[in-house]
């Protein structure tokens, strides 16, 4: 960062930009990437560039968080929500086949599919790729969580069409805001970044033929995003080790298990436990009202896209799987810049609250 100040590269252009985006699409490898300044912004390029527009549907899980809905709607588009597995919280891809045949059969023209790796867990590519492309559906793949992981040995954010990735201040490696589209359409990405710099023509004077956007990463924070990829997989390794310490510690409790903890491909961005009061005898809320009184953030995970007042209206097709995890679940300090001073601070409160419910349960 301190060489990029001194080159006087600070704008939105520049040789770290220009090696962050090789240096990602070599990482996922694919053909070629654009850095943008959020993953919103990449995937609102990602559907312009599949032609998504008014008329159109998008199948997106209801369990992600809202921008993934929102670059929908930027479009014009509008989505339809899916239900998610109850194990993994990923994308319930049989109930995806569902509702891909059921609006095809509506004759509805469907955009493209984004499915989301949750928690830093690939969604189950192996199933949901041959599905859409029978159908003849693109998959724009919204990896925000899940630089670094994999599937079946292939890197999160190559599945789809084009893939997408933010680089926000609490993902796994950040450039404090920005964001990554990938792909190996060489087209479509020249075309997103001529649209993420205003769509300006190369002429001297300042020339326009589309709307263009203002979403290109400057090369100050591609600076920081080349210091921080090179340390992605220590962090990792990191987040792993606490997510296996959080194993150990709930493994005799019954009732309670880490969502989609049996991944190995996982880049464990975030530890989440599910809880099922009537065999644990307490609540996740219990356990974060524990935690909060020591002063240990916990989060819920995500509420489902179907519940949230601006989708209220949305056409959604639900197993009632991600209302369940949203009731039941629960998000764990997972952030591989804690100390074990502070690891260890919070296993012990969480041990405390289980030795209370044993000691509760004997009495």
């Amino acid at each position: 960062m301190v060489a990029a100040l001194r080159s006087g590269w600070v704008a939105p252009v520049g040789p770290d930009l220009e090696a962050f985006e090789r240096e990602v699409a070599h990482r996922v490898g694919t053909q070629g990437a654009v850095a943008v300044t959020s993953g919103t912004a990449a995937l609102h390029l990602a559907l312009l560039g599949l032609g998504a527009g008014p008329g159109d549907v998008v199948l997106v899980p209801t369990l992600t968080f809202v921008a993934t809905a929102n670059a929908v709607r930027y479009t014009g588009a509008r989505p339809v929500f899916v239900d998610c597995d109850p194990l993994t919280g990923n994308l319930d891809v049989g109930l995806l086949t569902e509702a891909l045949g059921q609006l095809s059969a509506r004759g509805e023209r469907i955009a493209a599919v984004i499915p989301v790796d949750m928690f830093g867990s690939c969604v189950d590519y192996t199933t949901l790729l041959p599905f859409c492309a029978e159908a003849g559906v693109p998959v724009v793949e919204d990896a925000a969580e899940a630089l670094g992981a994999y599937h079946n040995g292939r890197p999160a954010g190559s599945f789809g069409h084009v893939g997408a990735f933010s680089f926000n201040g609490n993902k796994i490696m950040t450039t404090s805001g920005g964001g990554m589209l990938v792909s190996d359409d060489l087209t479509l990405l020249a075309h997103a970044r001529h649209l993420a710099t205003q769509a300006r023509e190369p002429t001297l004077h300042y020339e326009h033929h589309e709307i263009g956007y203002n979403y290109r990463l400057s090369n100050l924070l591609a600076a920081l995003g080349r210091a921080q990829l090179m340390r992605l997989d220590g962090m990792i390794t990191r987040r792993r080790a606490l997510r296996d310490r959080y194993a150990k510690l709930f493994a005799p409790v019954p009732g309670v298990e880490l969502i989609g903890g049996e991944d190995t491909g996982s880049n464990c961005w975030l530890t989440c436990l599910r809880v099922e009061a009537a065999r644990s005898g307490w609540e996740a809320t219990d356990l974060a009202a524990h935690l909060a009184a020591r002063d240990i953030e916990t989060r819920p995970v995500w509420k489902p896209m179907h519940r949230q007042p601006v989708y209220a209206e949305a056409e959604s097709v639900l197993t009632g799987a991600a209302d369940t995890l949203f009731a039941q679940g629960l998000t764990l300090p997972s952030g591989s810049g804690l100390t074990e001073r502070q690891i260890e601070f919070v296993l012990a409160a969480i041990d405390e609250f289980l030795s209370a419910r044993v000691e509760a349960a004997v009495a």
